[in-house]
């Protein structure tokens, strides 16, 4: 698979072929032709002497000191080693190979004034999977991701650190030579056009956007096994009583749970039983309201993106009339907000999934199902404390959707006094997704106990699949058995998407 960048930049598809599929990344002639035409302006404003922030100044609140032509080179290169300054454990390896694709974007765009030979450094870098070693720390979202952006610029020097095939700490000088590749020298604006940017925020966002949007859809799979376990009612998923309140989102996760609901001789035991329950509560009836308005955020998130990607987010920008002027289009506000606003609907995704989980082995509300779901109950626990663990983490889940947007914290001699805390808004969002998946994961292994537990009635297509996938791991109900493996390969079902795959095979596609 080749993604080609071309002047106007990169979709989200093809970052998540490059993060997570290796793609080879190649630069269209147009891009070359672009980014040349910039350069010449640079070139062009170097030759005349006058001052200009990035090109002759030196940068933040260093901003009014002039370098002698004769340094200028130096100042782009001591600008990277100084903003190298990251701490903590290394990124993930799909996280630094989105950053450095959506850096080669920005400088691609034709307002950086670079050369062509820095776009294809990175390009070097992804195609021979040359992964800079990235702390955790050290980003505030503005001016865009200065520190990780320089970790991924100084490999492009031969200096700093590479992640090592089997995560080991490897020197930049050793890894280019393994790659045949030679270290770049950077001429005037260049390093700063290297670090200044959103690009490592809107890479995290851009593979959340992908993780939740198939973890939604699997939250109503396993909302729905949950239900028919329960001998839920599939009245209120019903598409007229979702019209007169027409959230996008809510019909969607309405839609997908009714049909999942359907051709079960579970279901049909009391479907026309107007005793059985006359309102289900609300974690089974409020499920498509609590799922749908998570749809509904996760859209407004991936609109904000679409913009980010053909954003000019460097500074200065050089514009073609020539001039070179500063902005602010570094900060990471936009970003920042809606990763916020994503963690707080994933986490009540996951709320409300515990809930119906924490009901499932409540024998006095579970519809005759076993104490936590136990044939056995008294001498075996059952999955009891695997509710406790969904508890905790549905906790850790609230702590982490507090926004980290608002927390800002001056730097640089109080030049840049606002800053977005976009990067920690997007890695907390990572770390709500991957906990939501745990969460599904307990209330997907509860629902298929509580469907075994109904036999001989037959379940639902969705709910026979949910069986065949999770029974070989998670066997028959029966004897207490070691349950952290069993909750880590349920983890893995929920993370992939062979199930979801056979269950849309099925009953049609969960949108």
């Amino acid at each position: 698979m080749i993604v080609t960048v071309q002047p106007t930049g990169v979709t989200p598809a093809d970052v998540l072929a490059v993060a997570r599929g290796d793609a080879r990344v190649e630069i269209a002639a147009a891009t070359v032709a672009a980014m040349a035409a910039s350069r010449a302006i640079v070139d062009r404003i170097e030759a005349s002497g006058r001052p200009v922030y990035g090109v002759s100044t030196g940068f933040g609140a260093l901003a009014g000191t002039s370098i002698a032509p004769a340094r200028r080179a130096e100042l782009q290169h001591a600008l990277i080693r100084s903003h190298a300054a990251g701490i903590g454990a290394p990124m993930p390896r799909e996280v630094v190979r989105a950053m450095m694709l959506l850096r080669l974007r920005s400088l691609a765009l034709g307002h950086s004034g670079v050369r062509p030979a820095l776009a294809q450094g990175l390009a070097d870098l992804l195609n021979n999977d040359v992964t800079p070693w990235v702390p955790e720390h050290g980003s505030l979202g503005a001016s865009g991701d200065l520190a990780p952006l320089a970790h991924c610029a100084l490999v492009l020097l031969g200096e700093g650190w590479v992640l090592g095939k089997d995560g080991a700490r490897v020197t930049a000088a050793e890894a280019l030579h393994n790659a045949g590749l030679a270290p770049l020298g950077l001429a005037a604006k260049e390093g700063l056009a290297l670090i200044n940017g959103t690009d490592g925020m809107l890479g995290m966002l851009l593979l959340a956007l992908d993780d939740a949007r198939h973890l939604f859809a699997m939250a109503d799979l396993t909302a729905a096994l949950a239900i028919e376990a329960m001998l839920g009612s599939e009245r209120p998923f019903r598409p007229e009583l979702h019209a007169i309140r027409p959230h996008p989102g809510q019909a969607v996760s309405a839609a997908n749970i009714h049909r999942l609901l359907q051709d079960s001789t579970i279901m049909d035991s009391h479907r026309d039983d107007l005793a059985h329950a006359v309102q289900d509560a609300y974690s089974m009836r409020c499920a498509p309201q609590v799922a749908g308005a998570a749809r509904d955020t996760l859209d407004f998130a991936a609109t904000v993106c679409a913009r980010e990607l053909v954003s000019v987010v460097d500074n200065p920008v050089v514009l073609p009339d020539g001039r070179v002027e500063s902005t602010g289009n570094f900060h990471g506000a936009p970003l920042g907000f809606v990763a916020d606003y994503l963690a707080i609907a994933a986490a009540e995704v996951g709320a409300i999934a515990e809930r119906r989980v924490d009901r499932l082995l409540d024998v006095t509300r579970s519809r005759d199902l076993p104490p936590f779901l136990s044939p056995d109950a008294g001498v075996n626990s059952g999955l009891m404390i695997a509710q406790y663990t969904a508890a905790g983490i549905v906790a850790e889940n609230r702590r982490l959707a507090a926004p980290a947007s608002v927390d800002s914290l001056p730097t640089s001699g109080m030049q840049e006094d606002h800053v977005s805390m976009g990067w920690a808004a997007t890695r907390k969002l990572r770390t709500v997704l991957d906990n939501l998946t745990s969460l599904l994961a307990v209330e997907l292994l509860s629902a298929v106990r509580g469907l075994q537990l109904r036999a001989p009635l037959v379940p639902s297509p969705a709910g026979r699949l949910a069986i065949t996938a999770v029974a070989p791991f998670a066997g028959e109900p029966g004897p207490d058995v070691f349950l952290a493996p069993v909750l880590e390969q349920a983890r893995a079902v929920v993370r992939g998407r062979e199930l979801r795959t056979e269950v849309e095979a099925a009953v049609g596609e969960l949108l």
